[in-house]
This record gives C-alpha cells, structure tokens and sequence, in this order.
C-alpha cells in the first residue's frame, strides 16, 4: 500500500528506445519516487518497456495510468500485470481505460454503447483472475471461462482512468485504484472521492479505491513561459471535451476552441504547477489535503520544449524540495 502523499513519476511520451525509459527508471530508484508510471504507447509498448528495465537490472514498482482496454482481452491484460510484477520483483499497478469513440471503433468495430459497463466488466475479470479465481463470465462485452496457472508475485493493483463522477462510481465498485489526470485537488475532494464512495458502498465493499493523481509540473527558469509548456503538455487534453468538461467542473473555464487560454488557465488556477521546486512541493500538498494517496509527476511540457534531460532535472527538484514537507517517496 502506498503511503499518503507519495510522490511518483510519469514517463510523459511515447517511448521511441528502451534507453529513455530507463533513464526514468533510474530516477525513481536513486532519487526515492515510489513509483514510475507509463501510459498506453503504440510505438514500444509499455509492459515491454517495463520489462526492459527490470532486465537491464532497474527493478521499480511501476504503474500504467492507463493502457487502453480495447488492445487486449482482460485475460491477456491480467496476464501482462502479473508478469510486470513478477518480471519487476515490484508492486505494480494495472491502469485502464476504455480509449476515445473513434479508438474504440478502429479497434472493436463499434464504440461502446456504454463505456461503464464495459470497465466494469473489464476491471472484475481482470482483478479476479489476479485473485487466483477460475473466471466464467460472459458478459455484454468481455466472455471468458479460465484462470491464470499458479505464479508468485507481488502485489498488483487494478486501477481505472477517472475523470468524471459516473467513472468515479463504476471504480469506486469494482477498483483498487482511481487514476486521475490534469483533476484539481479541490474537484479530486469535493466531487471524485464522494462518488468513488458511493460506489463502493452501493458494490458492499469495505474499503474504497484509492487516488492516484497526474499533475503537469515545471520549474521556474529562465526564460520560460509556463502558458507555452502548458499549451505543450496538454493541448490534446484542452482540445477534448470531457477534459475540458471537467475543468469547467472543477472551476476551470476551458473551452475546447481555444487551447491556447486553456493553457493559461492551467497555470493560473494551479493545474498546471509551476514556481520554484519549493513552491511546487509546496502546492502538491494540497493534493495530498484532497485525499489523493499519490501525486504523479508530469513533466511533459518540459521535455517537448527542451528535452529529456530537462525533465529529468526539473523531477530531481521536485523530489528534493518534497523531503522538507515531511514526506518520502514510499
């Protein structure tokens, strides 16, 4: 179980070799992070690269926040997490999400007709095949009748993408972890952890999932305009509207015609975090005030603006002005 405002670290892009993974690997093992954390990738695929490093001898507890859940039957996907923690000799923990209509299409012929559903059912035949349980189901989008072969290993947990209260719902039923994305701390408080209880109590659970939270950050320096690393890290997110749906939510009046106000808007309503390392730590707290058990570091404007080792550096940082708040990364 991870501790209380743990601080994690999220390789941003797609990775192009194995090496730039490593490199954040690295960081997370020599500089104390809790976790490294990779989202779906269609160049090298994440649980691939996650392996590469527990074989070039870098063996961190890692995450997928997320992979997408049209890409694998959720027997294979229960079976890739389970290796990930075997190959790691870590916790690992198992993120997903349904993808965007048109992804869905590609890939299954059809969107969704409901998305809930289909995590719901996803998320139990994952989480109870990792169980040690013989599945039957056959449900409306996912059929299945077997179970993994026996395999020690450590802890996986299996997380979804939240962004929205009804998702909030559906993991709060059937989740050990939430995964939220660019979600103030305030909006994570007063509007995700509720629903997230609700769902647990209407599924009789006696515990709810916990939150994981990716927040874009970057130091102050010299000149940099944060509006434009902003614009850089999230453009995609500002141009969708269920992201720019939940800023407005959350108080944050984007609007998906113009990323470019939506940028700044990140930045002056904290979404976006940037100052000195001290003053980011400083604001991350706030996260962990809300109730999110893990703070993600993403440093993805950075490291589209000036590099990787940019973005390394600007973690090192964080990571170093967050020990005088009381906290590690473990």
């Amino acid at each position: 179980m991870t501790a209380p405002g743990a601080l994690s670290v999220l390789f941003p892009v797609s990775p192009a070799t194995p090496e730039q993974v490593l490199d954040f690997a690295r960081l997370v093992r020599d500089r104390g992070a809790r976790r490294l954390w990779l989202g779906q990738s269609l160049a090298i695929e994440p649980h691939q690269a996650l392996a590469y490093a527990a074989g070039a001898g870098v063996r961190v507890s890692a995450g997928t926040g997320v992979t997408l859940a049209p890409l694998r039957h959720p027997y294979e996907a229960a079976l890739q997490a389970r290796s990930v923690a075997a190959l790691t000799g870590q916790p690992y923990v198992a993120g997903y999400g349904v993808g965007a209509p048109v992804f869905q299409s590609a890939l299954l012929g059809a969107p969704y007709a409901s998305p809930r559903t289909a995590m719901r059912e996803y998320l139990s035949v994952v989480r109870a095949l990792l169980a040690g349980e013989r599945v039957r189901v056959g449900g409306e989008y996912h059929r299945l009748h077997a179970g993994l072969v026996d395999l020690p290993h450590p802890e996986v947990e299996v997380g979804a993408g939240v962004l929205r209260p009804a998702m909030a719902r559906t993991a709060g039923s059937v989740a050990d972890v939430a995964i939220t994305w660019m979600t103030p701390p305030g909006y994570v408080e007063k509007t995700l952890r509720p629903a997230l209880e609700e769902g647990a109590e209407s599924a009789g659970r006696d515990s709810t999932a916990r939150v994981v939270t990716v927040v874009h950050v970057a130091v102050a320096r010299e000149d940099r305009d944060p509006g434009r690393l902003a614009l850089l890290a999230a453009s995609a997110h500002l141009g969708a509207d269920h992201y720019t749906d939940m800023l407005r939510r959350a108080g944050v009046p984007a609007d998906t015609a113009d990323p470019v106000a939506g940028a700044r808007l990140l930045v002056e309503h904290d979404v976006f975090v940037t100052g000195t390392p001290q003053r980011i730590a400083e604001a991350l707290t706030e996260y962990h005030r809300a109730g999110v058990d893990e703070i993600v570091l993403n440093t993805a404007g950075v490291l589209f603006a000036e590099g990787q080792a940019a973005a390394l550096a600007d973690l090192e940082a964080v990571l170093t002005a967050w020990r005088p708040h009381g906290r590690t990364g473990t």
